[in-house]
């Protein structure tokens, strides 16, 4: 006797669980975001030493390139997403003067308190808001330049992150995304040493947590590299995508703009 087929109204069974990497280990993605939050909670007290140590001071001159290819001039309105410690939002907070507004953001309270602190210090007040990139709390066409700088590549979902980046935006406005990438080929054995070798000691030593640098070393191997991340940004609705390595590709700097 033959058995009966199954209803195809009738689920077969729980739904497959969507997942993404953390590092090199894949969870769940509702999951990533309060990993990563705890690496930030972590790591917010030391965060802008450990900058200067990792890269040698070179992220300060990586950021003021940024500034410069992002048309920030006086009276523009800017949003910086994943804002963490503020130092791209100082600059363009310089730059876009009393008549202009630079909007902080970032999923991570202690990471934007810090970004918050240290404008602060500099007689700087810029609106803050914490919040997911993946769903921005501002109205459609709002601001001359959106930046995330060394952020995306901790967002689950990235190119729901840069659809926002580009919704955003006014017409005729940038997107600019300032990331590790790829570095010329002769370079990778050697960065992959200081990589997963002393990154993980300054992070032992300096931030008291080892594990923290080791995820950021492996989180930049599993981030696109510059013509990827290219392509996702047109996907994402940007036209005239561009980018520019620096330090031989280790950082690239993307730049789109909304039609």
């Amino acid at each position: 006797m033959s058995r009966p087929g199954r209803d195809p109204a009738q689920p077969s069974g729980p739904a497959e669980q969507k997942t993404t990497h953390f590092g090199y280990r894949e969870v769940a993605e509702e999951q990533k975001a309060e990993r990563v939050g705890e690496v930030f909670r972590s790591v917010a007290p030391s965060y802008d030493l450990m900058n200067d140590l990792m890269s040698l001071g070179l992220h300060r001159l990586w950021k003021r390139f940024a500034l410069e290819l992002s048309g920030v001039r006086a009276g523009s309105r800017v949003l910086d997403v994943a804002s963490g410690s503020g130092d791209l939002a100082r600059a363009f907070a310089k730059r876009a003067g009393p008549g202009g507004e630079v909007v902080m953001t970032d999923i991570n309270a202690a990471m934007l308190a810090v970004g918050r602190d240290k404008l602060l210090d500099e007689g700087i007040v810029a609106p803050l808001a914490l919040a997911d990139a993946e769903k921005l709390p501002f109205r459609d066409d709002a601001f001359d330049c959106v930046s995330v700088a060394f952020g995306l590549r901790n967002m689950t979902r990235k190119e729901l992150a840069l659809a926002e980046m580009r919704r955003v935006a006014r017409p005729g406005g940038r997107v600019i995304v300032l990331e590790f990438s790829r570095p010329w080929k002769p370079l990778a054995k050697a960065y992959d040493a200081y990589s997963f070798s002393v990154l993980p000691a300054l992070g032992k030593y300096v931030a008291k947590d080892e594990a923290a640098y080791r995820y950021l070393a492996e989180s930049i191997r599993m981030h696109p590299d510059q013509e990827t991340l290219k392509s996702m940004m047109q996907a994402a609705g940007l036209e005239r995508v561009e980018y520019f390595n620096l330090a031989a590709g280790i950082v690239a700097l993307h730049r789109g703009w909304k039609a």
